[in-house]
């Protein structure tokens, strides 16, 4: 099993599962620069450091609302659509993967009790921003 899937539709990218198995020996990010939502791995030695910084205020068009999803604990499955609503794929996730979701819809099904810690872009509209199917 790869320690990064990749999963795509339509010629779209839907989705990166990151494995909580993969530990890079160095800074890798799985994701490319131009993605919408940037993930990775700082990867630094004891005594090391990550130089003081702050973001310079640049404006980013960002449409639609790509999430980051970190199973805390648990098992679950994820079912991954395309923008038709089509099934695409079913993964399961457990304890410390990581699931980038870019395009199309998705569900989970908890096959234990589960503990998902989410990242979105906000502000946060409420279920204006979603068709259930």
């Amino acid at each position: 099993m790869s320690h990064v899937e990749t999963i795509a539709a339509g010629g779209r990218l839907c989705c990166y599962i990151v494995r909580g198995s993969f530990l890079p020996q160095q800074t890798t990010f799985v994701t490319p620069p131009e993605a919408i939502q940037q993930v990775g791995f700082i990867v630094r030695e004891k005594g090391g450091n990550v130089a003081r910084h702050v973001h310079k205020p640049v404006e980013r068009k960002i449409v639609g609302t790509p999430e980051v999803l970190v199973v805390r604990s648990g098992k679950c499955e994820i079912d991954l659509y395309n923008e038709a609503m089509e099934i695409v794929a079913t993964r399961e996730l457990v304890t410390g993967d990581v699931v980038l979701l870019l395009s199309g819809g998705h569900g989970f099904r908890m096959l234990d009790d589960t503990t998902l810690m989410e990242v979105k872009q906000g502000p946060y509209v409420g279920y204006d921003d979603k068709v259930l199917f």
